[in-house]
């Protein structure tokens, strides 16, 4: 599984040093910042002294301007807020969650699983929240539950490390390719000359394709008559967490759209002879 760190909206430089370190120390290295306050956070000294030595994070890390470009490629997104919003994603504590999403995907090395953390100031926005699969609470004391943005990605780190095997896994895992790249290479051949098709599954649909779905569905909901865009209520992020739960591959993903076409077409049809 393919694993990103997304910081949003940082203000503190330290803070993405920290987080740096926390990921090197567990062998991750996907970092995204989402606009933070400094555009030269990655190079600035506060950020290079809590980094400790984890000077090939911050070289590999990149900073985007939106959250989707953060999140492109990804499937599985997790938030950390520590407080629950009405229709978003189920609140869960990390390590069963965890158990579970990498018992299901930990075979599919394509899959893409992205931790979100929010401003050190504000947390998270609820549009950030709801585009999540879950939200991710850490038990803490109940009397004091802050946690600094470097120790709850040092924890996440941990236990998400863990739940893929550990770090003896990991280095068995890297030997293991390093052999058989010979073998890969025969397998793609025979591949390429039997055919794609042959005993492949299903691909996930990704966060992005997901997200123009949704778009999709809310203009054709619109022309229906269904969506009132100046009353939306909360429909969208029902919708979003029914097809999260669904994990919509691409093929059903085209399908949905198609549906949502014809709709839209309906629609434009009735109006025509209406008029």
């Amino acid at each position: 599984m393919k694993t990103r760190f997304i910081l949003i909206n940082t203000s503190h430089a330290g803070n993405v040093g920290a987080t740096a370190r926390a990921m090197k120390v567990m062998g991750f290295t996907d970092l995204v910042l989402v606009a933070p306050r400094w555009d030269n956070v990655l190079r600035r000294e506060e950020t290079i002294q809590r980094a400790s030595g984890a000077l090939d994070v911050l070289a590999n890390a990149r900073v985007v301007a939106t959250l989707d470009e953060a999140i492109d490629g990804l499937h599985h997104l997790c938030a950390t807020a520590m407080t629950p919003r009405d229709f978003g994603p189920p609140t869960l504590e990390p390590r069963p969650h965890f158990a579970a999403l990498a018992a299901e995907h930990k075979q599919n090395a394509d899959f893409g699983v992205g931790f979100l953390f929010g401003s050190e100031r504000f947390g998270m926005r609820n549009e950030d929240v709801y585009r999540c699969h879950t939200c991710l609470r850490i038990p803490t004391n109940p009397q004091f539950g802050s946690l600094n943005l470097g120790a709850a990605v040092q924890v996440l780190a941990y236990d998400w490390r863990e739940a893929m095997g550990g770090l003896a896994s990991m280095a068995q895992k890297e030997l293991d390719t390093a052999s058989t790249e010979d073998a890969g290479a025969l397998k793609a051949t025979m591949v390429d000359a039997l055919g794609s098709g042959v005993g492949s599954s299903a691909v996930l649909a990704d966060v992005q394709q997901l997200a123009g779905l949704l778009d999709h569905w809310q203009q054709s909901l619109t022309d229906i008559g269904f969506l009132d865009p100046e009353a939306p209520k909360k429909l969208m992020p029902r919708l979003n967490q029914l097809f999260n739960r669904a994990q919509v591959t691409q093929e059903e993903i085209h399908i949905l759209r198609g549906i949502a076409k014809a709709m839209s077409q309906a629609a434009k049809t009735a109006d025509q002879k209406q008029a």
